[in-house]
């Protein structure tokens, strides 16, 4: 019987597979994506505290990598917000790490790509443009209004303005797709040439020789995974970044 390859994005109870509790009379369950959601958190803060705990002059390989991420968030953070921006350096290595974390636990076999759910990546994105929407009243007031009144004759403000307060509004449908379709295209794709490899494999003679095409292919497109895995964390954080700058220096420009 051939593989689903849509099966590997089923939402399933583990562990407690009675209902934890109820909200408003709908059952919430500890599921596949909740487990390794915290697994990607747990490992993530493991290899950070593990790797600096010790904090050795000549940093060894894990420690460098450590060290790396946080100069590279860092760097990402003052080119486009300055350093006024390093504040929020804990909330955007945060998301930056979370993301990176559950993209490369999603390419082991027999886990599960919690950012390959829209529920999950929408949440992730509403919280950034929510901080974003909070830091811009704070810090501009009234002001922050301005992000929506773009420098323009005022009968063009009419059209402008609208399109302006629209394209503001998907922010969070478009951050948030563009990692969900990614990690879900890219897993997708991986089990599609997984099940021509068995096919292919067990109906046995010539055909098992030609099993190894679409074996290539699964090396080639894992390895392109993994660099889409990281690109997608750094898409997600810089963007991050780019609408903090807006709440923080829009009216100043």
């Amino acid at each position: 019987m051939a593989m689903n390859p849509m099966e590997q994005f089923e939402i399933k109870p583990v562990i407690f597979h009675d209902p934890l509790f109820s909200i408003a009379g709908h059952p919430i369950y500890f599921t596949n994506q909740a487990l390794f959601m915290l697994i990607a958190v747990a490992v993530a803060t493991l290899f950070l505290t593990a790797t600096v705990s010790k904090g050795r002059l000549v940093p060894t390989r894990g420690q460098s990598m450590a060290e790396l991420s946080y100069e590279f968030v860092a760097n990402m953070i003052q080119s486009t917000m300055g350093s006024d921006g390093l504040k929020f350096f804990p909330l955007i290595f945060t998301i930056f790490v979370f993301v990176l974390f559950q993209n490369f636990l999603g390419l082991i076999p027999w886990t599960f790509t919690a950012t390959s759910q829209i529920a999950i990546t929408f949440t992730l994105a509403s919280f950034v443009i929510l901080i974003m929407v909070v830091t811009g009243f704070m810090k501009q007031g009234l002001g922050f209004l301005k992000l929506f009144v773009p420098s323009a004759p005022w009968y063009l403000l009419i059209l402008l303005v609208p399109i302006e307060v629209i394209s503001f509004l998907t922010r969070p449908i478009s951050l948030s797709v563009r990692l969900f379709a990614n990690m879900l295209a890219g897993h997708t794709l991986l089990a599609v040439f997984a099940s021509f490899v068995v096919l292919l494999g067990a109906a046995g003679g010539i055909l098992s020789v030609a099993a190894v095409a679409p074996f290539l292919l699964i090396v080639a497109i894992f390895a392109l995974e993994m660099l889409v895995a990281a690109l997608q964390a750094y898409v997600f954080a810089i963007l991050t970044c780019i609408y903090l700058n807006e709440a923080i220096h829009h009216a100043n420009h």
